[in-house]
C-alpha cells in the first residue's frame, strides 16, 4: 500500500470510529475484557508453572530404616542411593538426631511429653534425599525399594501430580473462556464495520464506478478494525499490570509460604507483544469476516 493510499485509509478509520462512537467503545471494551482475560489466563499459567518448578527443586524422598539395623546394610543403602544419577544431596539423621530435632520443635509444654524417650526412641533413623528434578525420585525409589533394612519410603511426587492435573485443568478452562470472549470480539467489531459500510454504501458504489479497487475500498475498514484491537490492547496491558503490581506488592513471602511470583516485568517482556498482536488480529479479521459477508466489492 502507497503512503498517500495508507494515509487516506487511516483517515477514514479515525472519522468512521468517531461517527460510531457507542459501538466503537463497546468494540474496544471486549477487546479489552478479552485480552485482559487472555493476560491473567498467562500469567496465571506463567506462575503455576513456576511453582511447580521450586516445588519439583524442593522434592525430597525420606527413607526410614527398621529397628537395629546394622552399619553394613546402612552403607549398602546410602552407596545404591549416590549410584543415582541427579541426586543433590545425602543425608543422615540418627534416632538420637530425630529425637533431638522433635523436642526442638516443640515448646516447653509439649517437650514434657517427650520425657524418658532416651531410653526407649521411638523416631527411626533415616536417609533425607534430595534430587535435582522431580523425575530422579523414580529412579532412587525403584533402586532401593527392595533392599533389606528399609521399613518406609515416602516423597511428595503425589502432590506435585495433583498441582499439575490442576493447572492443566484451569489451562482447558480458561481456553475455553477465551475463545467465547475472541468471539464476542469478532461480532462486535463486525457490526460496527458493518453499520459502518451500510452507512457508506452510496460513497462505496461511487468509489467504485469510477474505478478504485476492492483492496483500497476495504482498507480502511481493516484498519478501523485494528485500530479498535490495538485500543483495546494498550487499556488491558495497563489495567493488567496495575492490578499484577498491587497484588505482588501486597502479598509478603509468608503469605505465598516462600515461593516466588513472576515479576511485573514479564508482562513487559512478553504479555504486551501478545496483547498487540492479538488486538491487531481480532481487529482485523473481524473487519474482513464482517465485509465479505455484508460488502460487495
Amino acid at each position: 500500500m502507497k503512503f498517500d493510499s495508507f494515509k487516506y485509509s487511516f483517515k477514514e478509520a479515525l472519522k468512521s470510529i468517531k461517527r460510531n462512537k457507542t459501538l466503537s467503545i463497546a468494540s474496544i471494551a471486549t477487546v479489552t475484557a478479552t485480552l485482559f482475560l487472555l493476560g491473567a489466563i498467562t500469567l496465571g499459567v506463567a506462575n503455576a508453572d513456576k511453582l511447580i518448578t521450586q516445588l519439583g527443586s524442593m522434592v525430597e524422598v525420606k527413607i526410614y530404616l527398621k529397628e537395629g539395623i546394622s552399619d553394613n546394610n546402612k552403607n549398602a543403602i546410602e552407596n545404591k542411593i549416590k549410584e543415582v544419577d541427579g541426586i543433590d544431596k545425602i543425608t543422615f539423621q540418627s534416632k538420637e538426631d530425630a529425637l533431638k530435632d522433635v523436642k526442638e520443635q516443640m515448646n516447653d509444654e509439649l517437650g514434657q511429653l517427650t520425657s524418658g524417650f532416651e531410653d526407649n526412641n521411638p523416631f527411626p533413623a533415616s536417609f533425607t534425599v534430595n534430587v535435582k528434578e522431580p523425575l530422579v525420585v523414580d529412579k532412587v525409589v525403584s533402586s532401593i525399594k527392595d533392599m533389606n533394612g528399609i521399613d518406609e519410603i515416602k516423597d511428595a511426587r503425589s502432590i506435585i501430580a495433583k498441582i499439575s492435573k490442576l493447572t492443566d485443568s484451569f489451562k482447558i478452562g480458561a481456553a475455553v473462556a477465551f475463545v467465547v470472549f475472541i468471539m464476542i470480539s469478532l461480532f462486535l467489531i463486525g457490526n460496527t464495520i458493518k453499520i459502518t459500510v451500510f452507512t457508506r454504501k452510496k460513497e462505496i458504489g461511487i468509489m467504485k464506478y469510477v474505478g478504485a479497487t476492492d483492496w483500497f475500498i476495504r482498507w480502511p475498514f481493516i484498519i478501523e478494525g485494528m485500530i479498535l484491537g490495538i485500543l483495546g490492547a494498550v487499556i488491558s496491558v495497563v489495567a493488567l499490570g496495575f492490578i499484577y503490581a498491587i497484588i505482588i506488592n501486597n502479598l509478603s513471602a509468608d503469605t505465598l509460604f516462600g515461593f516466588d511470583l513472576v515479576g511485573i516485568s514479564y508482562i513487559l517482556k512478553v504479555i504486551v507483544w501478545e496483547f498487540l498482536g492479538c488486538g491487531v488480529f481480532i481487529g482485523a479479521i473481524g473487519s474482513i469476516i464482517s465485509m465479505r459477508k455484508f460488502l460487495k466489492v
